[in-house]
This record gives C-alpha cells, sequence and structure tokens, in this order.
C-alpha cells in the first residue's frame, strides 16, 4: 500500500517537467503514489512521466496588457483552479509540488485554498514569475541555487540543488585530467535550442583564429541546429579539426566528462550538470531570456570559481579565440577551475528534493527541516 498521494504540477517545457519527473521517480521508489497536474499539452507525457494518473488542468500565460487578453487568461486560470480543487478533492493528496510554469498556477492556488502542504521548485537563479506569484503562500521553497528574489521567504526556502539525469551522476565518477603540452583538447560547445545558431558561427570562425599548433591539438564536439549542422562541419573539416557536430548527442552525459572545456549556454540543467561533472566551462548567457536568469544562474557558478561569464555582445571571433588559445595554454587554471565547480555541484539533489517533499508532507516545519540537514 502506497504511503500516501503526491501530486506534482509542471509547466510544460522540459526545464519545467525534467525535476519533476527525477522526483516522481524517487518518491515511487520510496512507495508513494504520484499523480501529475499540467495544462493540455499532457498528451506528451503519455505512456513516459511516472505517474499512476495525468490529470489536464486549464491554465494560461500572463503575458499580454490587452485587458481583453487578460481576462481571457485570469479565467482560464480559475477554471483551473475548480478544476484542481475538484481532483484534490478526489485523490487527497498529502502533498502538491509545483515545478515553475503558469500551469502550475492553478494547482498550487487550489491546493493552498484547502490548506493541503504545498511546495515549489526553482530551478534557476532568479525565481520565475509563477512560483514568485505562489511563495508567499507555499509551505517550502527548494531551490536549484539560492533565489536572488527569495527575499521574505528565505526562511522556508531551501537550497537542494537541480536533480540531474542517472547519466550524469555516471559522468561525475571520471576525474578531471588537465590537456598540457601538445595533448589532445576536447572541446564541448553546446547552446540548447535557444543558442545554438551563436555558436555555429562564432566558434569555428574563433578556431580559425588560433595557431596551427593549437588548432591541431582540438577535437570539437558541437550541438548545432539542424539548418546549421552541415556548415559547421564544413567549417571544421576546412580547417582540418577533428569533429563531431550534430543536433543531438545521446551520449552528453558521457562528452562532458570527456572535455577539456565547454563553451554553452547556462540554463539551470545546464550549469547544474556542469557544476556535479566538475568541468571548467566560459558561459554565454542567453540574451534573451526572461528574468535573465540564465545570467544570474552563470554568476553563481562564476563566483565559485568554477567558470567564466561573457555576455554575448562581447564575444566577436577574435575574443573566443583569446579565451580559447589562453585556456589551452593554462591547464593549471583549468584544473582549479574543474574543481571548483565540482566542490558546488549537488550530486544528491533529487534525494534531498524528496525528502523535503516528504517532511512537508508529514507537516514539518522548514526550520526542522534545516537544522537535520546541518545535523
Amino acid at each position: 500500500m502506497a504511503k500516501g498521494i503526491v501530486m506534482l504540477a509542471a509547466g510544460g517545457t522540459g526545464g519545467h517537467l525534467f525535476p519533476a519527473e527525477a522526483l516522481a521517480h524517487e518518491l515511487t521508489a520510496r512507495g508513494w503514489q504520484v499523480h501529475l497536474a499540467t495544462d493540455d499539452r499532457a498528451e506528451r507525457f503519455a505512456g513516459k512521466f511516472p505517474a499512476a494518473a495525468i490529470h489536464p488542468i486549464s491554465s494560461s500565460t500572463i503575458g499580454s496588457k490587452n485587458p481583453v487578453s487578460l481576462l481571457r487568461a485570469f479565467w482560464s486560470i480559475w477554471r483551473g483552479v475548480r478544476q484542481t480543487s475538484q481532483v484534490i478533492a478526489k485523490i487527497k493528496p498529502s502533498v502538491v509540488i509545483g515545478f515553475g510554469g503558469y500551469p502550475t498556477l492553478p494547482p498550487l492556488y487550489a491546493a493552498t485554498r484547502r490548506g493541503v502542504p504545498s511546495m515549489v521548485h526553482e530551478q534557476n537563479a532568479v525565481m520565475g514569475r509563477a512560483n514568485k506569484a505562489l511563495a508567499g503562500r507555499v509551505n517550502a521553497i527548494a531551490g536549484g541555487f539560492l533565489p536572488e528574489n527569495a527575499g521574505a521567504n528565505s526562511a522556508k526556502t531551501v537550497v537542494t540543488g537541480n536533480p540531474v539525469r542517472p547519466p550524469v551522476i555516471e559522468a561525475a565518477k571520471t576525474a578531471y585530467v588537465a590537456s598540457a603540452g601538445s595533448d589532445a583538447f576536447n572541446l564541448l560547445v553546446f547552446g540548447g535550442s535557444q543558442g545554438a545558431q551563436f555558436f555555429s558561427d562564432a566558434v569555428p570562425a574563433a578556431i580559425a583564429l588560433l595557431p596551427q599548433e593549437q588548432r591541431r591539438r582540438l577535437h570539437v564536439t558541437q550541438q548545432a541546429r539542424v539548418e546549421d549542422a552541415e556548415k559547421v562541419k564544413a567549417a571544421y573539416s576546412k580547417l582540418g579539426i577533428a569533429a563531431d557536430v550534430s543536433p543531438f548527442f545521446t551520449d552528453m552525459a558521457q562528452r562532458m566528462a570527456s572535455a577539456h572545456l565547454v563553451i554553452s549556454r547556462s540554463g539551470a540543467s545546464t550549469v547544474s550538470e556542469i557544476a556535479v561533472v566538475g568541468r571548467p566551462a566560459l558561459l554565454v548567457p542567453y540574451p534573451y531570456a526572461l528574468d535573465h536568469d540564465q545570467a544570474a544562474n552563470a554568476a553563481r557558478l562564476a563566483a565559485a570559481g568554477g567558470g567564466e561569464v561573457h555576455p554575448q555582445a562581447t564575444l566577436s571571433p577574435e575574443r573566443v579565440a583569446g579565451l580559447l588559445g589562453g585556456a589551452m595554454d593554462d591547464p593549471a587554471r583549468l584544473a582549479k577551475m574543474a574543481a571548483a565547480a565540482k566542490s558546488v555541484g549537488k550530486a544528491d539533489a533529487t534525494r534531498l528534493l524528496a525528502d523535503l517533499a516528504e517532511a512537508i508532507a508529514s507537516k514539518i516545519p522548514v526550520s526542522d527541516f534545516k537544522k537535520g540537514m546541518r545535523s
């Protein structure tokens, strides 16, 4: 018999869904029954998300200032509150946990109105708008990083870290070994769907400016958009660079473990994985990210000494060549950065998040949970 029921609420993006999925697996293993509340994109998760049931809930993004659009958005959210209230009355969850995105507003609002223990998980170093709206109502806030705008809610904020995939945990077992002298130098470049185009243009152009002796050492793994992949491959081929270029790598964690340097965007999951594996990184925050969350994420790793933050606007091919060439010539600095990154990685984030969820379900005060973490 299950310990009880946990309702998870998550938006339809991978950034919101992945930590929810990781927690669902952990709580299921501990004997809980998990339900998922999400928006009408729920069909995408059918058969994949480890839930006893998936509940599509009405919601809407509050983005427009048009009065008619706002009225429609609030009506959709209120309809979602009523839908979730019916689900909560039926399944009687011990705790409701949100993972950001507007689809979490109705379930968490409904839970707090009915007095059901609740918490939210914030992946980024800056709290997203939905979580910020809920922060004052929930019992606890779990943070991938300590959110900069937690403010009055800092007392109920627990830094659990962001759950990372099992292959990343395995990759973290590979120690960083610096590349010195004429040894091969493995460069990993990736930017996700919102950043790969910039790297597709900037990195090959920068490598073309490196001296031949440095180019000879390079092996590049680079994620590129489908429409850019052939162009990037051709650029490296022309330079005589050994390169693996693809829109997607199924073994990205292993490639990170093999990397001597990472150049990437700084989404919450990316920064968390770099830290857990422990690799030096040049981080280029996506300049159009809402609330500049990527810049804040990158700043946290840089503050620990595990990475450098470089705004995209400053990165001409000449500048990128200088950064890359300087890194290749200073293996001791890269080794120090790798160790610093690993020192702040949270490989046990999923376990900590599950521990906090169980504590909130048992109505244990956050202050007592924090004391237990320190003891």
